[in-house]
């Protein structure tokens, strides 16, 4: 039994016993210290690599801010002037189309009074014609007479001037009056122009003193044919007509 203890006793303490380490002790925040001087050093080596970085390509966080906020307005100064060029644009656009719009009313005007005037000449040097011929006693005639069919089926626009030659000291007054030759269903038919209810009717009164030019259009059947027109003028109060003349049909 002896002899198992003191066995024992050498196995635990001998030289084949367990080895014991002696490590010296270090207090708990000198540990701390070295962590967070070790984790500064890592940091200030990351932001010095970065930093060197963006020194190295040029390009850093304010200089990017600045470039950032002078590209905005060089962004919103352009807007400002692009929407003022389409403004101006817009303005000189719609001023252009008021100038072309008044452009063409111009023209059309021109046109009508370069069309009114050259038949006002026509009329004058084909007044002044007949000057020379005229004689004490007032005549009527009949001048460039023209019958044309309208867009509408027997509708017919006329156009004539009537002239006064020899004295003239007074007006002339009077009433129209056209007898149309028909051609209808295979017979002849006579219609007046105007019709008996209306021989007062506006157009077809006349009051002049040289001349007087006439135009206006009256309607017929779709089917008739116009075969030969007749123009009386009938002088105020009377009856009789002063002037019966046959007329070319163009």
């Amino acid at each position: 039994m002896a002899k198992q203890w003191l066995k024992a006793l050498q196995r635990k303490f001998g030289i084949s016993g367990p080895h014991v380490a002696v490590r010296t002790h270090m207090p708990w925040y000198l540990r701390w210290l070295g962590i967070v001087v070790i984790g500064a050093l890592v940091s200030g080596i990351g932001w010095a690599t970065y930093d060197f970085g963006m020194e190295f390509a040029g390009f850093r966080q304010g200089e990017a801010d600045r470039a950032l906020k002078k590209l905005n307005e060089a962004i919103s100064k352009q807007d400002q002037e692009l929407s003022e060029l389409r403004s101006k644009a817009a303005q000189a656009e719609q001023q252009l189309q008021i100038e072309r719009a008044t452009y063409g009313d111009l023209a059309k005007q021109v046109k009508a009074l370069a069309v009114e005037n050259a038949a006002l000449k026509e009329d004058l040097a084909f007044f002044q014609s007949l000057m020379p011929a005229g004689g004490k006693q007032n005549t009527i005639s009949v001048n460039r007479f023209q019958l044309q069919p309208e867009a509408l089926p027997g509708e017919y626009r006329y156009r004539l001037l009537l002239v006064q030659t020899g004295q003239r000291g007074q007006e002339f007054k009077g009433k129209l009056q056209f007898v149309l030759n028909l051609q209808q269903d295979g017979r002849k038919v006579v219609l007046m122009l105007p019709p008996e209810g209306q021989r007062d009717a506006r157009e077809y009164l006349l009051d002049f003193k040289f001349f007087q030019r006439i135009e206006g259009t009256f309607r017929i059947a779709p089917d008739a044919v116009v075969q030969g027109m007749q123009v009386r003028v009938f002088e105020s109060g009377s009856n009789t007509p002063k002037l019966t003349q046959n007329v070319n049909l163009s």
